[in-house]
């Protein structure tokens, strides 16, 4: 009887060595995300271009102008440009800023890529230009682009450039994760909290783990505006310039969500009963922390800096520092409009909250939560400022319309008290209790004396304005005695 051949001893050897290597590969797991092997730790010199970019201050497929992210662009190249610009932007109702952004938007469009794609970036420094339909005062600058998201010479990609020139530079994210990119110009402080700041969403290679109904990227940012000295204005209301003090002692006039204050509230995200949420939250700073929350629901996923590895279940809120980051997701329980906030509420009565209206078009309802009431808003600039004074440092002892508190609801308070005895009472209560006599008479009725919130004038000035706006609204409260 014929036996089949045999393979011969090194086919044999090599059949077995090849079952071996399957085994090792196998008990040895999944191929490390961050083998440096498969990074891109040598990028190509930066270049500086000739020709100056015209048309659209923003363009690229993988780009998103707004808070509902696109779907990730499968293309492993990504050509995308982001200019840079000067103009006025309205942060609040009525206040009109003189702002420095990328793409001509505050804050600039967010790019969307994945692990070892090649991210092919240029951008003009068009300072020097009026976009159409676009008004600003301020003189040409160095700009310049600093990615988070790339591992790069700060030297060379991230150097500055003058009015009227482009550069442009490849890079490839390494690391999947939620990044900020921002003018790195002297002073940062300064081109940070002027609007120069975006986000770049960076998926892992073999994308999230979970999947979701919706997506949506919120920025939470400063704003440290303070009247142009120059005084000038548009459409007949004041512009407001950086207060380059104010930004470097972190006293914030406006805490927000995506650029504007309560910008959130005004444009809601959309999101259904039942749906699961994804949000890339992104605390630009420049300088104070957040702490974000979603009223009415739990964080099951919280990936720190938007990479799966960093996981954390079961959240209530996120810390994030400037510049730090998270992915959150979270099941949408019932029908509804569910409030997103800065937990520190000083921030929130800055204009930090946002919603996920999951309602299905119902009526608003009360969304108060936690002293921030919602109340009508004044679009006068003063007026507007008074109620973000009255909603950080007044609202715990005080109501307007609704009866005393700690102490007396403020309602009719500039019929009966001159606005000249108000500036003195807000700005020095103490000195005032020694000799006015009305203020004594409010001491014996409250029994607590009035605090010293350490109020400016400018302060005290716009907490009049708010005054003066809600005693002209009509409304048929009972007003308390002051």
């Amino acid at each position: 009887m014929r036996h089949p051949a045999r393979p011969p001893v090194r086919g044999r050897l090599a059949v077995l060595l090849g079952i071996s290597l399957l085994a090792a590969r196998a008990l040895a797991g999944p191929a490390d995300p961050f083998d440096e092997s498969r990074m891109d730790l040598k990028p190509a010199p930066a270049t500086l271009l000739k020709a100056r970019h015209t048309g659209p201050y923003a363009a690229g497929s993988a780009l998103s102008f707004t808070a509902a992210i696109k779907p990730l662009d499968p293309a492993h190249d990504k050509t995308i440009r982001l200019d840079t610009s000067h103009k006025i932007i309205e942060i609040a109702p009525g206040v009109q800023y003189s702002a420095w952004t990328f793409g001509n938007q505050v804050p600039g469009p967010t790019l969307r890529a994945r692990v070892g794609d090649r991210i092919h970036f240029s951008m003009t420094n068009r300072s020097d230009e009026i976009a159409p339909g676009s008004i600003s005062f301020q003189a040409p600058m160095m700009h310049s682009m600093d990615f988070h998201a790339a591992m790069v010479s700060p030297q060379d990609k991230y150097r500055s450039i003058a009015p009227g020139q482009t550069i442009a530079f490849d890079f490839t994210p390494n690391y999947p994760g939620v990044f900020m990119y921002h003018c790195g110009t002297p002073m940062i402080l300064e081109h940070i909290a002027s609007g120069m700041y975006g986000v770049v969403v960076v998926e892992p290679r073999e994308g999230y783990p979970t999947k979701v109904d919706r997506e949506y990227v919120v920025i939470q940012s400063e704003f440290y505006p303070k009247p142009d000295p120059q005084g000038h204005k548009v459409d007949g209301k004041p512009v407001y310039v950086l207060d380059t003090e104010k930004v470097k002692t972190k006293e914030s006039t406006y805490t927000v969500f995506n650029g504007r204050y309560n910008g959130l509230v005004e444009q809601p995200l959309v999101a259904k009963p039942g749906e699961r949420v994804r949000l890339f939250v992104l605390n630009v700073g420049p300088s104070n922390t957040s702490s974000f929350h979603v009223v009415g629901t739990i964080f099951d996923r919280v990936w720190l800096d938007g990479n799966p590895r960093n996981e954390l279940r079961g959240m209530q809120t996120v810390l994030l520092g400037s510049s730090s980051s998270a992915i959150v997701e979270f099941r949408v329980p019932e029908k509804g409009k569910y409030i997103m906030v800065d937990h520190h509420f000083a921030n929130a009565s800055q204009g930090a909250l946002g919603l996920i209206d999951a309602s299905g078009g119902t009526p608003d309802t009360d969304l108060e939560h936690h002293n921030i009431p919602a109340t009508a808003t004044p679009t006068d600039a003063q007026a507007v400022q008074g109620k973000q004074i009255f909603e950080g440092k007044c609202i715990a002892c005080h109501s307007v319309g609704e009866g005393n508190k700690v102490g007396p609801d403020l309602l009719g308070v500039t019929r009966r008290r001159s606005d000249g005895w108000l500036v003195r009472w807000l700005k020095s209560p103490e000195t005032m209790l020694k000799s006015d006599e009305t203020a004594q008479a409010l001491l014996k009725k409250f029994n607590l004396p009035m605090p010293d919130q350490g109020l400016s004038e400018a302060d005290a000035l716009r907490l009049i304005a708010y005054f003066h706006w809600f005693d002209q609204q009509g409304k048929a409260m009972k007003s308390g005695e002051h």
